[in-house]
């Protein structure tokens, strides 16, 4: 039987030492309306820093971000959607950017998904500022399947970073979810993260808590 937020929480605190402990860090998610009003520039330069960090240390990307940012034209996706040929050949060779040809493109792809959701939402920001908290794996599925490269916990790191309320799949919280038998290993179905969605929305009907703070908490639990 899956334990109730008191109790994982119970557990947390008893392995950190209280629960300020457990909590330490933890972001506080944004308003609809602040997550809304982040200009389509910076979701695509999120995307993008989540890209290039997959596989690599995050640090040597901090260290390039700026040359970066100067190289994809401060990732106004208008400019960087019409990327090809040539300008996708010279930022390959450019020392300023992670020379990776297929990262390079999947931010080309992602300028022209940013800009098409925003023509129809009225900006990238606004649509997912609209999804609802208790539906976070639909967005997510929908990320992976419109975007690129946006998949697996890319995705979820870069909603987090954004503001947006979040669980994070981690190894610890995956354990905790393994334990409460709400999986039985890394969700990697439709039906195994429906399964996620529904344990954590009942943990924050329970508590009251983000879905940000739950996800923490359930790291705590194990790491």
């Amino acid at each position: 039987m899956v334990r109730t937020f008191s109790e994982i929480l119970a557990i947390a605190v008893a392995r950190k030492g209280s629960e300020e402990a457990v909590l330490a860090g933890a972001p506080v998610p944004k308003s609809a309306e602040a997550i809304a009003a982040i200009p389509d520039d910076r979701w695509l330069a999120a995307m993008a820093r989540g890209i290039f960090q997959a596989g690599i240390s995050w640090k040597v990307v901090e260290t390039k971000w700026p040359g970066i940012e100067e190289a994809f034209l401060g990732f106004d996706p208008g400019r960087v959607s019409m990327m090809e040929g040539e300008a996708i050949d010279r930022l390959v060779s450019d020392a300023r950017v992670i020379r990776s040809g297929p990262k390079i493109v999947a931010i080309r792809d992602n300028a022209v998904f940013v800009s098409e959701v925003a023509a129809g939402a009225g900006s990238f920001g606004r649509r997912i500022a609209d999804w609802p908290d208790d539906d976070f794996a639909g967005l997510l599925e929908w990320l992976s399947r419109n975007g690129s490269r946006l998949g697996g916990t890319t995705g979820q790191y870069m909603l987090r970073h954004m503001g947006k309320d979040s669980f994070i799949l981690s190894r610890d919280v995956v354990a905790r979810l393994v334990a409460e038998g709400v999986i039985d290993g890394a969700p990697g179905s439709r039906k195994a993260m429906a399964a996620v969605q529904a344990a954590f929305n009942a943990w924050r009907r329970e508590s009251g808590r983000s879905l940000t703070a739950i996800s923490r908490v359930l790291a705590q639990s194990i790491g």
